[in-house]
């Protein structure tokens, strides 16, 4: 609603919305094998301490899978809520050259508690938070400073708060760490490999469609029961944005503006695996690619698992790397939702516009930007705990994964018509073309020199990297392209018009390369954990790490030169 009253533009409203959603996911609720590298023995190709060593693709070749991993539960939840939000506006124009607005906003998202479930080992566990004091007041002006083409002065500054997606409340129904439960095998365990299912068959067959599956009791010890809650502490995201922009209209019909803007993240949500004793440091070999040690280095990291160097029925050959000790022994990870990171983006923007005129329009924009964070995982709520040092998080504060410094674009269309009435035939021909293209270029954005396995031992094999770096340490290649259209739309008479166009897409044919970011780190045989007996200048490591042959090198490229032809008849 607005009213209007002298100087002052009121405006007023706010809205609800109740959504009710059936979430069907049967995430490895039918079993899935997965091949990595393993030892065998080289005639009967079954898991053996010393075998022969065979890569993943070997190991497929010859039906030999290292892990076997499938969930239980119920795979149906209904995550409903209901979002309400108001607002109050007025704007006021104090003179003719200054006008100021001021604001606030409520926003509320309540949640329903059907499927949650209170579970006495976590008692955060099955709760969703309800936060009710979500004020967001917001302020903006604009001055104009003189009369013939002034230059106009922008600003603003507010607070958003963020809905908290639904697939986290997902998580809380169907992770309790009572109904719910996660069997995983290691072919390589002496124990394990008794009772590791032959593919294809599953350990379980659970029923299809959207039915519960039990994990059997004998079963249970090969199982752990893991817990998504969020913590009591818990505060709705919310984001600061100021900006401030000048404007002013240039000769020639131009118009050009030079902005800056700020974007604050506070209180984002970040997982943490809160079921971990306190970290242990530890040095591993590493070794060259020729598989040589490289001396004078080593792979260090704190692992949340202990090495065992004594003889045990557990660990035939010492030293070997012992299971991990949870707190709550009852319970695997427990991926705790905090309010624990935030996020400033700074921008700046440089743009000249003109707009369509004389049959012509361009426009440039060059921004130079930095993002940083320090691991918000709100990207990637069905893979939480992305955290690589639960005890110590200060190491996730890096350039975020859409963080690029530099964006450049131009873009023009011109609709040329050179020829006059008088020259029928020419014009017939060479007028009423349109040409319009845009150039695109953009700095590489950051990446993750990831280590495969699971070198901290926390359960996660998702969150380690490579020695000596932080995250998102590397930074990929570049990318440029340029886009290109040309049509002509022909008048057949009456109301028949054929249209031509040919488009042409990275004309120049640019190679713009790309890596992918996962397990891009050194070889790690510690973190396959296969026991191993590596003996560098007379002590005894359980494991290795081998430098891989081309860190970081890209593998892949962006799409080629492409041109289109299409031919439209309206009538």
């Amino acid at each position: 609603m607005s009213l209007n009253r002298g100087r002052n533009e009121w405006k007023l409203g706010g809205d609800g919305m109740m959504t009710w959603d059936y979430n069907y996911f049967p995430s490895l609720y039918g079993g899935e094998y997965f091949y990595d590298d393993i030892r065998v023995d080289p005639f009967t190709f079954v898991p053996e301490h010393g075998g022969l060593e065979l890569t993943p693709l070997r190991a497929w070749a010859h039906d030999v899978p290292r892990y076997y991993e499938q969930n239980f539960g119920n795979p149906v939840s209904h995550p409903d809520s209901n979002d309400y939000a108001a607002f109050v506006q007025d704007t006021m124009r104090l003179t003719p050259h200054f006008t100021l607005s001021l604001g606030a906003r409520y926003d509320l998202q309540t949640f329903s508690k059907q499927g949650m479930v209170n579970n006495p080992l976590w008692t955060p566990a099955g709760k969703m938070p309800l936060k009710e004091m979500n004020f967001a007041p917001r302020v903006g002006i604009g001055y104009a400073f003189g009369n013939d083409r002034p230059v106009m002065v922008r600003a603003g500054f507010g607070i958003c708060y963020t809905r908290i997606p639904q697939i986290y409340q997902s998580a809380v129904i169907n992770n309790n760490g009572l109904s719910d439960s996660f069997l995983s095998l290691d072919n390589t365990n002496f124990y394990q490999a008794q009772v590791f299912p032959s593919y294809p068959n599953a350990a379980v067959n659970c029923p299809r469609g959207p039915t519960s599956c039990v994990l059997p009791a004998s079963w249970q010890q090969y199982a752990t029961s893991e817990i998504s809650a969020f913590a009591p502490n818990f505060k709705t995201p919310r984001v600061q944005q100021a900006s401030l922009s000048l404007e002013r209209e240039l000769p020639g019909g131009f118009t050009g503006t030079l902005s800056y803007l700020l974007v604050h993240g506070v209180d984002m949500i970040r997982a943490r695996d809160v079921n971990l004793p306190p970290p242990t440091y530890y040095s591993y070999p590493i070794l060259n690619s020729t598989g040589s040690v490289v001396p004078n280095q080593f792979y260090n990291v704190w692992s949340f698992a202990t090495w065992q160097t004594s003889y045990a029925i557990s660990c035939p050959y010492p030293p070997c790397i012992n299971t991990l000790d949870r707190p709550i022994s009852q319970l695997g990870a427990i991926d705790q939702f905090e309010s624990a990171a935030s996020s400033v983006y700074n921008g700046m923007t440089f743009a000249l516009h003109k707009r369509m005129s004389g049959g012509t329009y361009f426009r440039l924009a060059y921004t130079y930007a930095h993002a940083i964070d320090n691991g918000q995982d709100a990207l990637v709520a069905g893979a939480p705990s992305t955290v690589q040092n639960s005890y110590n998080t200060k190491s996730e504060r890096a350039s975020s994964v859409t963080d690029q410094r530099q964006r450049l674009t131009i873009s023009a269309i011109e609709e040329p018509n050179p020829f006059a009435a008088g020259q029928k035939f020419l014009a017939t021909i060479f007028d009423h073309w349109k040409i319009s293209g845009i150039m695109t270029f953009g700095s590489g954005r950051p990446a993750n020199a990831m280590v495969s396995g699971d070198p901290n031992q926390d359960g996660n094999t998702s969150n380690d990297r490579l020695s000596g770096y932080g995250r998102n340490a590397f930074i990929g290649p570049d990318y440029a392209s340029m886009d290109l259209k040309l049509g002509r739309k022909m008048n057949l008479g009456g109301h028949y018009h054929l249209e031509l166009t040919a488009d042409s897409f990275n004309l120049f044919n640019r190679d713009n390369q790309r890596f992918q970011i996962d397990d891009e780190g050194y070889y790690n045989s510690a973190g396959q954990f296969i026991k191993y007996t590596q003996s560098v200048g007379g002590t005894y490591y359980p494991a290795y790490y081998q430098q891989p042959t081309s860190l970081m090198k890209p593998t892949n490229s962006f799409a080629p030169r492409q041109l289109q032809l299409s031919m439209r008849l309206n009538f």
